[in-house]
């Protein structure tokens, strides 16, 4: 076979591979290839292309931007201008490389200033103002045009509806991201549900912009960043003529800007911030991949133009990947206080972004199958968000001889009692409520602060009263005495009595904090305080069906049906019965009565004297509770002025809207209330 033969092939091999990758990160959320891996084949494609030009597709991915726009959205956006993506260098030598190509093409001797940003790790968004006021919203999609996603965005708290100036018309763009921390939550909550993981926050970005249903958005907490004009129409401003003025003027009409930056002119400035940054990056709230070195006169950079795909003015300088290799030495599994089996990768020590690494999680049995992982393999691993510690992929070109498929055990590690795995769940679960380890991991979730919040109750302790008998269930908790606590190892008089008095002072918690605490699988501690508020006290709780559950505001039919099984179990019930004749709280906080009583109300928009906290307390303190979003459960929409899309969603289920002065005459406060 010829070498044109042979390139021709492999540019069309390259050219499909690029195309399904590209299709998996930007339309289905599920990246198959790390940024690294595409960019390296994105760079093989534009060598060979370069010099067998005649093979190269018309629709090849090194001339467009990869994304494109999904019909489930409805109508695709035309962007005003089109959104370039930007070529990528990895080293010192394509930051020159750069520095010395743009100062060329505008014969000059030295570098021009440029500004450096921190490269967000998210998903690109296009938003347009209209007279001040958010207009429309849409995805990058291939560029051209995007998805409209302006009923999500409008859930973004970030995100203004109005800006400080009403400009006739602005476009900008930025990055939605998710911050590390908003990342572990939803993951932790996925998978507490039996639901795939994010693999890292850009795709949990990605996928929770990406829903049709804006109430999913709106609890995912999103955030933004924005950095660029794309359309300015106004006259009584002027526009920025900088990247430095550009990014001041969005900051001066209340968009969120990344504060961190640099002006840089030499490429010492550029490799002294990329170092400091290198340094920082585990440290900030929310992920970056790289820096963007921007040309900061704007008149400069258009000068320059564009090439097919990016402009010749800017350039991304992305971080080598973070994924290392070690090996797989063994696979443990705990049990968590649902019964969950988790599998753990017990690794060969190896430092990555920050930290010394021996164990990373693999999430359940279908994960490990999915990544073929085998005992004895080689696998590369990494930080999803910079927290968690994962396996990004197996190397099974090194695989050795001897390596052993995992089985998870189909009985509990702790108890022996058979682990189940029910259909459509990804989780296998020990069924023995009576499991020591579901026991020890009941009792610390117990403590926690967001339940019955007894300091000093950590799992070194508990484990101690475990191994002394000393409890069995979290009712024990409140019958230790100081004769039991100063027999312990290293636990004197001084901190048993801190604990007695912390157990004792649990007892005064309002019912909401006790639901969570119990662990009823789906309840965190908003879903306890809502059904606490809800029925009054545990008796009604328990009493009440599937069907009285689900029509609670805010309690889908999952949470339903599992609150209704908790109460439907004997022991539980004696649990129940056990913690009231200890003395613990079994009612919810007394509901305030008045004119709302019994009514539902969700806020929107800015209210001429009062913020949102202050409504919703007044609301709450005259008898009514405030929901996030409408539903068929709402009874009034309190509408302030720019409202967003839960005006529409009420008036489409005919939900009927108060402004703040009928509030006031509707609990009898009149206007000047």
């Amino acid at each position: 076979m010829t070498a044109e033969m042979d390139a021709k092939k492999r540019i069309e091999q390259l050219t499909a591979q690029l195309k399904e990758a590209n299709h998996a990160y930007y339309v289905l959320d599920a990246p198959t290839l790390s940024d690294y891996e595409y960019d390296m084949l994105l760079k093989e494609l534009q060598q060979l292309e370069a010099e067998y030009p005649e093979f190269a597709a018309a629709d090849s991915p090194t001339r467009h931007v990869g994304g494109e726009a999904d019909g489930k959205f409805g109508a695709p956006v035309t962007h005003p201008q089109r959104l370039y993506s930007l070529d990528n260098c990895y080293d010192a030598e394509g930051i020159a490389a750069f520095a010395e190509r743009i100062a060329r093409q505008l014969e000059q001797s030295t570098m021009p200033p440029l500004l450096l940003e921190q490269k967000m790790d998210g998903l690109t968004i296009a938003i347009t103002y209209e007279k001040g006021k958010l207009l429309r919203a849409a995805t990058r999609g291939d560029g051209i045009s995007g998805e409209n996603v302006t009923a999500n965005v409008l859930t973004i708290a970030s995100i203004p509806k109005k800006l400080k100036k009403p400009i006739s018309r602005l476009s900008i763009r930025g990055e939605i991201y998710m911050p590390k921390a908003a990342f572990a939550q939803l993951n932790a909550q996925r998978e507490e549900a039996g639901e795939p993981l994010f693999a890292n926050p850009r795709n949990a970005a990605a996928g929770s912009l990406r829903q049709l249903d804006p109430t999913v958005t709106a609890g995912r907490k999103l955030d933004a960043f924005f950095y660029d004009i794309i359309e300015w129409q106004d006259d009584s401003i002027t526009a920025p003529a900088t990247q430095e003025e550009l990014l001041e003027t969005l900051a001066a009409l209340g968009l969120p800007v990344n504060p961190d930056r640099r002006l840089a002119r030499s490429t010492a400035d550029i490799e002294a911030y990329i170092a400091e940054m290198v340094q920082r990056r585990h440290e900030l709230p929310y992920d970056i991949d790289g820096m963007v070195l921007k040309m900061n006169d704007l008149r400069l950079k258009e000068e320059l133009g564009y090439t097919g795909k990016a402009p010749r003015g800017a350039i991304a300088y992305k971080y080598p990947p973070e994924e290392v290799p070690t090996r797989l030495i063994d696979i443990e599994v705990s049990v968590g206080r649902t019964g969950a089996l988790t599998p753990t990768a017990v690794l060969e020590p190896v430092f990555v972004a920050g930290s010394t690494i021996s164990r990373a999680t693999l999430h359940n049995e279908a994960l490990i199958a999915e990544k073929d992982i085998c005992i004895g393999d080689t696998v590369l691993i990494y930080k999803a968000g910079d927290v968690i510690p994962e396996v990004a992929r197996v190397l099974t070109e090194h695989r050795p001889a001897d390596a052993v498929p995992f089985q998870m055990p189909h009985i509990c590690p702790e108890c022996g009692a058979d682990a189940i795995r029910p259909e459509g769940e990804a989780v296998r679960r020990c069924n023995n409520a009576a499991c020591p380890a579901r026991l020890r991991e009941a009792l610390f979730h117990f403590a926690g602060k967001k339940a019955m919040d007894i300091d000093g109750l950590g799992p070194a302790l508990i484990q101690q009263l475990l191994d002394a008998k000393l409890v069995q269930d979290v009712a024990d908790l409140y019958t230790l005495t100081m004769e039991q606590l100063v027999g312990l190892e290293r636990f004197g008089e001084k901190s048993a009595a801190n604990l007695l008095e912390q157990l004792d002072a649990s007892k005064k918690l309002p019912l909401g904090r006790l639901l969570f605490a119990l662990g009823i699988r789906y309840v965190g501690d908003r879903t306890g305080k809502v059904l606490a508020d809800h029925f009054g006290d545990i008796d009604r709780l328990a009493a009440a069906s599937a069907e009285e559950l689900t029509a609670v505001p805010e309690v889908g039919s999952k949470i339903a049906m599992s609150v209704a099984e908790y109460f439907a179990d004997a022991a539980n019930l004696a649990r129940i019965d056990r913690l009231r004749a200890l003395g613990l709280n079994m009612a919810g906080e007394k509901k305030a009565e008045g004119e709302l009583s019994g009514k539902t109300f969700v806020i929107t928009g800015t209210l001429p004297t009062l913020s949102r906290t202050e409504a919703q307390k007044l609301i709450e303190a005259n008898g009514g509770r405030v929901a996030s979003s409408v539903s068929k459960k709402t009874d009034y929409l309190l509408l302030g002025a720019d409202p967003g899309s839960k005006a529409d969603k009420a008036a489409s289920l005919g939900i009927p809207s108060l402004s703040q002065e009928e509030l006031l005459q509707l609990i009898g406060g009149g206007a000047d209330a």
